[in-house]
């Protein structure tokens, strides 16, 4: 979410933390855990906290509805 809303590609973001970009979309389908220094390095590009990026918790999906007013 925070590359998309950023507009910054796939390839844009791989390059900024110096990994293949492949490894980005394997990041955000959960295909992949990163090192904690590949985790950092990724809340420090976006400056946000850890957290925000990764949780041990599974996200609830975007537009699942689960949401309530």
């Amino acid at each position: 979410m925070l590359r998309a809303e950023r507009g910054i590609s796939r390839r844009e973001l791989a390059e900024a933390l110096g990994v293949h970009y492949q490894t980005v979309g394997y990041l955000e389908r959960g295909e992949y855990s990163p090192s904690l220094h590949l985790a950092l390095r990724i809340a420090a590009h976006f400056e946000v906290a850890v957290e925000v990026v990764f949780s041990t918790e599974p996200f609830p999906r975007l537009g699942s509805g689960s949401e309530t007013a």
